[in-house]
């Protein structure tokens, strides 16, 4: 009696870029690695990409040099997964991370910028970024208007889960000292 046995090709991140070097994934896309999947993102469209502008002005302005912000850029996780969030506060290093992309212990902050993937950030992204240990991570749910933070990453899971809305301020638990009306970060 034979057995069949089918698995799934999981990429890693080595193979996911020689893959774009060779051009298989297309130039104008938008891909993540997460997980060992390829994930085509959507192209950033206005009520998207408003909210981020928004909020690296915001984030530069007020936190000047005490942190670098990465707009959109990739933040390595592991062998298999390498995301790319909207906006990410990182802890300063002297080469600006030209000689590697930022890990977890780097990130004092990932934001996601919600409108047509409240879901996926929500249902993907945020337990990848409990499990890598990303301290604190914001998901701007267009939609709703609401800004949801999650906090103390345990077990794969964000433990601390608070929804804060207009009128409401918010402190970012790696620099406890600085705060932000949520009206700012909210449209």
């Amino acid at each position: 009696m034979s057995t069949e046995t089918v698995s799934k090709k999981l990429f890693t991140v080595d193979e996911f870029y020689r893959m774009s070097e060779a051009g298989i994934l297309p130039e104008d896309g938008r891909f993540e690695l997460i997980r060992g999947e390829i994930i085509e993102m959507p192209t950033p469209k206005p009520p998207h990409s408003g909210p981020v502008n928004r909020l690296n002005q915001l984030f530069s302005i007020t936190l000047g040099k005490s942190v670098i912000v990465s707009v959109q850029n990739p933040i390595g996780i592991d062998e298999y997964s390498e995301p790319q969030p909207d906006l990410v506060l990182l802890k300063p290093r002297p080469d600006f991370y030209a000689e590697s992309h930022p890990m977890p212990e780097n990130v004092l902050l990932a934001v996601e910028i919600s409108n047509t993937t409240v879901q996926y950030d929500s249902e993907i992204k945020g337990p990848l970024y409990a499990e890598a240990g990303i301290a604190e991570y914001w998901q701007v749910d267009i939609q709703k208007n609401v800004l949801i933070v999650r906090t103390n990453p345990k077990n794969g899971e964000y433990q601390d889960v608070q929804i804060f809305e207009r009128g409401q301020t918010i402190s970012l638990q790696g620099l406890p000292s600085v705060s932000f009306a949520v009206d700012e970060i909210l449209r």
